[in-house]
């Protein structure tokens, strides 16, 4: 259709409903769980086998948390003197009436003896990529080594940090001249990139260059080096588990944190996803759907800055996630910042997942999606098609966010969440974020964004994708929110492709989502 001849008009789409135990069916995640518990045979995981590494002050703060989250804990009033409560609050009944499952006392091994100076000195090491390297080192080697000598090793490790690791181990972090400690690697990081091209005879340089090859983010690394090991982590900051120990020197908190059911909400409902349960799931929707989101990373140690590693996020409509590796090459087109696969590349790409999806329900999907935040090419494309199955309808669809379009609303909230403005017979502004009714509120700064949502190849009325991605934004299991700004196939895209390029990877090319969040 001609854009000329379509009609721009606003529509509205109705809130996708999730699904709890016994089929029970509402649109917050939280009023689900605290009413009926998770979706599925709540049996299949009747205790959460947890394991916690960090320093003995650290360890200390986790039991004191530990504790709390077995049990009730209340929201806050809407004020001092009332004693109503804000709709998006909802009190945390404890794990095991939220979860069904059973939260132990005490983890099942700990790890307490992590060297708080030493973690210290190392990340004041002036070198930062040698400095993250050598504090991630303190973590990596103990957890291992553990994994590999239990026989049932955690299903999920807490890795408690101090403050002072959160704020050193970021990329953009700095040390003080003052405080610097002069550390072991002297090859610059020009000079590695030039061994890539002209080893030595020896490989001596190679070896210390070696460091580069690690992102200068402790959680990134982290996650990246114990992919091989498929351990599976929830990174937590002291602040956050006891923060009435931190205080400013006027008595105000050091960190302004959300509520305490909110974080055993977000926490619980994290470790739950990662221990193996499913929280909940879409309700009501169509057999055979599978949704793709593109991943991509730019490998930085290379003289050819068009070099990033691709990836595949897999989603299902019960929320379950899996990673595809795919092959490293020159994806990326610094005049237009995108990023495109070849023929070759996109086909493997794809057929990993269909594989994949295969394996799990013995068919080819009905319906394949693949969401990106840029168009495709037409060998790219032609890729994608050979890779799927012959009976799948492929669909492409570009998903960006935008800043330029707004709608205004009477009243005192913005624009309703679900609201379509349709511009285009196969383009449409999705606002994903506004007011919304079971909050009773905008839980925004300012006038919400739109995201611009395409068909760009394939054929899938444009109604039905936007549905699909209203209800993509409901299944992030690694929080317990009411909805996300993004579907989870392009929210999670920079984080995987993050971890992906942390440190180089041996690991099996298929991961679980869980292992990267």
């Amino acid at each position: 259709m001609n854009r000329s001849h379509f009609a721009t008009h606003v529509s509205y789409l109705p809130e996708p409903l999730l699904e709890f135990a016994m089929g029970q069916q509402l649109v917050y995640p939280r009023d689900g769980l605290f009413l009926y518990g998770p979706v599925g045979d709540t049996a299949t995981l009747r205790s959460i086998n947890y394991g916690v590494i960090g320093t003995a002050e650290a360890v200390r703060r986790f039991h004191i948390w530990s504790s709390q989250i077995r049990g009730f804990i209340d929201v806050p009033p809407r004020g001092r003197a009332s004693r109503l409560v804000e709709p998006q609050h909802v009190a945390f009944p404890g794990f095991e009436e939220a979860f069904g499952a059973a939260w132990p006392a005490m983890a099942s091994i700990v790890i307490d003896d992590v060297d708080s100076k030493e973690l210290d000195r190392v990340l004041h090491i002036e070198n930062r990529h040698e400095a993250v390297r050598k504090a991630v080192d303190l973590f990596v080697s103990p957890l291992v080594a553990a994994n590999n000598r239990l026989e049932n090793p955690p299903d999920v490790w807490f890795v408690v940090i101090p403050d002072f690791v959160y704020h050193l181990g970021r990329p953009l972090s700095t040390v003080r001249k003052i405080d610097r400690v002069q550390g072991s690697v002297t090859v610059t990081k020009r000079q590695a990139r030039r061994l890539e091209v002209e080893p030595t005879l020896f490989g001596d340089e190679e070896r210390e260059a070696e460091v580069y090859k690690y992102a200068p983010n402790f959680r990134r690394q982290l996650k990246a080096r114990l992919l091989r090991d498929k351990i599976v982590t929830q990174i937590l900051r002291e602040t956050t588990l006891t923060p009435d120990e931190f205080k400013r020197d006027n008595g105000l908190p050091l960190r302004r944190l959300e509520a305490p059911a909110t974080v055993a909400w977000n926490l619980g409902t994290g470790t739950y996803y990662k221990a193996g349960g499913r929280p909940w799931q879409l309700a009501n929707v169509r057999p055979g759907v599978c949704y793709v989101g593109l991943v991509y990373k730019r490998i930085e140690l290379t003289i050819d800055q068009r070099y990033a590693c691709c990836a595949a996020q897999m989603f299902l409509a019960d929320g379950e996630g899996v990673v595809f590796r795919g092959a490293l090459g020159p994806w990326f087109n610094a005049d237009t910042k995108q990023y495109h696969l070849s023929r070759e590349a996109a086909c493997e790409l794809i057929s990993m997942v269909v594989g994949e999806y295969v394996r799990e329900y013995k068919a080819a999907p009905k319906e394949l999606f693949i969401h990106a935040k840029a168009s495709f090419r037409n060998e790219e494309w032609d890729g994608f098609r050979e890779g799927a199955s012959d009976g799948t309808n492929l669909v492409g669809v570009q998903i960006r966010q935008t800043f330029d379009t707004k709608l205004f609303r009477s009243g005192n909230y913005p624009v309703i969440r679900g609201t379509v403005l349709n511009v285009a017979a196969h383009g449409a502004y999705l606002w994903t974020t506004g007011y919304t009714p079971r909050l009773d509120t905008y839980m925004g700064p300012e006038t919400p964004n739109p995201i611009y949502v395409r068909v760009v190849r394939g054929m899938c009325p444009i109604e039905t994708v936007l549905k699909d991605i209203m209800g993509l934004t409901k299944i992030n299991f690694n929080s317990c929110v009411h909805h996300d700004h993004l579907p989870v196939t392009i929210k999670f895209a920079d984080a995987v492709g993050d971890v992906l390029g942390a440190a180089p990877q041996d690991s099996e090319p298929r991961l679980p989502f869980k292992f990267y969040i």
